[in-house]
């Protein structure tokens, strides 16, 4: 929950779990320009080490009466949140399996936080994910961010080069990446996507503030 003398919190959620992902790649260019930005204490979250299985709880998400550790542990992590970013595939003209599951197990936790988006796939960038995403976003209660990051043919824009060497040639200073671990790929942004995921960070900030006070 905010606390108006620290920095609010984000999580920022790589939502692919499949073997090969690009989802780790997005994520660390993401979280390089949440770090640089400074205006968030960032936590990285990958659904993959999560390893949620398909809901496996008997009460309706809203009773709060959860039954597994997996989802206690979960329902914490979310709760200690200000505002989430989800990094997110499009399969089938939609999210990902791991994504809306991550989603179904709970509702309150997810109340009043803007939900950020950074999207990717092919020539539409994942929009039909994003539009599937704040569709159940909103469901939940949460400020769904209009704008949102869209990455089009994102394996066009991949490396082999390890994600400090990468940086190390940018404008984004290396301890961006302190206490994540490196993908295998590095993305390599346009300067419309920087452009976009300073802006997205820019008016998520905004918002957290704004809507604080309904976490309380």
């Amino acid at each position: 929950m905010t606390n108006p003398e620290t920095k609010p919190r984000l999580h920022i959620i790589t939502g692919s779990t499949r073997p090969g992902r690009v989802g780790p790649s997005v994520a660390a260019w993401f979280t390089a320009h949440a770090r640089a930005a400074d205006t968030f204490e960032i936590e990285v979250i990958d659904l993959a080490e999560v390893a949620l299985p398909l809901l496996d709880e008997p009460n309706q998400p809203g009773e709060q009466k959860y039954t597994h550790e997996h989802t206690k542990k979960w329902s914490a992590t979310i709760t200690r949140a200000d505002a989430v970013v989800f990094v997110a595939p499009e399969y089938n003209s939609s999210m990902n399996a791991a994504t809306k599951n991550a989603l179904d197990y709970l509702y309150v936790e997810w109340h009043y936080k803007p939900l950020g988006l950074v999207t990717y796939g092919g020539i539409s960038g994942g929009l039909r994910a994003a539009q599937a995403i704040k569709q159940v976003g909103a469901a939940l209660k949460m400020i769904v961010m209009p704008d949102t990051v869209m990455i089009p043919r994102v394996s066009s824009l991949l490396t082999d080069a390890p994600a400090d060497q990468a940086l190390a040639a940018s404008a984004l200073p290396v301890r961006t990446l302190t206490a994540m671990a490196a993908p295998d790929r590095t993305l390599t942004a346009t300067p419309g996507m920087d452009r976009s995921a300073a802006a997205l960070l820019a008016e998520l900030l905004k918002l957290t503030l704004a809507t604080a006070p309904l976490r309380q």
